[in-house]
Order: C-alpha cells, then sequence, then structure tokens
C-alpha cells in the first residue's frame, strides 16, 4: 500500500487509454476502435501484475476508454517498457476516420 498524503492510500495504478468517436457512418469510428483494441487485449492481460482491463464507452459523450489496472508494486515495470502495447494502440487509434482527442491518463485506485 503506498500513501499519497495521510488518509490517501491506494494499491492500484491505471493506465488510461481514451478518445472520441463520432456516430458518422453508423457508428464506424467505434467499431473500429473496438476492433483496434481486441487485437492488443491478449498482449495486456499478459503484463505482469494486471488486474484487470475495461472498456467504457458512452454514447452521450461519445468516450471510448481502455483502463488496465495494475499493482502498485508492479506499475513501474510497465511504465519503463513504455506501457506496451500502447504505442501501437494509439496509433491505430489515430489513424481511424471520427476517432478525435487521443489522450492518455495515469492515476491511482482503491476501493473504499
Amino acid at each position: 500500500m503506498v500513501t499519497i498524503a495521510e488518509g490517501v492510500d491506494f494499491d492500484t495504478i491505471a493506465r488510461e487509454w481514451r478518445c472520441k468517436w463520432s456516430g458518422d457512418n453508423d457508428k464506424a469510428s467505434l467499431v473500429a476502435a473496438q476492433k483496434a483494441m481486441t487485437a492488443v487485449l491478449a498482449d495486456v492481460k499478459k503484463v505482469d501484475g494486471v488486474k484487470e482491463v475495461q472498456r467504457v464507452v458512452c454514447g452521450g459523450c461519445l468516450d471510448f476508454k481502455v483502463i488496465t489496472s495494475l499493482s502498485a508494486d508492479t506499475f513501474g515495470a510497465w511504465e519503463a517498457a513504455e506501457f506496451g502495447p500502447e504505442k501501437k494502440f494509439l496509433a491505430e487509434l489515430e489513424g481511424i476516420d471520427g476517432i478525435s482527442t487521443v489522450e492518455t491518463q495515469t492515476y491511482t485506485l482503491m476501493k473504499m
């Protein structure tokens, strides 16, 4: 367990990959984003320390997010490996018509 400040502890660190998709062409960009995620999913799940991989889709704000959660003590090794296969996945997203605002974020998680 890691403490950020008094009473603010965490045991999990997550890496989020996110983008916006378009409803155009029968949501073709969302379908393509899902295919891109499926193509790297097995590699992500093989990362040492992975607890969970989640996909979040919001039909209202058109968010597509992939959240990979790792134990805090193993996250540093994945970070040092440049979050493989992050570069491949993000490049794939950036090449999809209708996808915009491709971003990443790292944050801590703690079940309460």
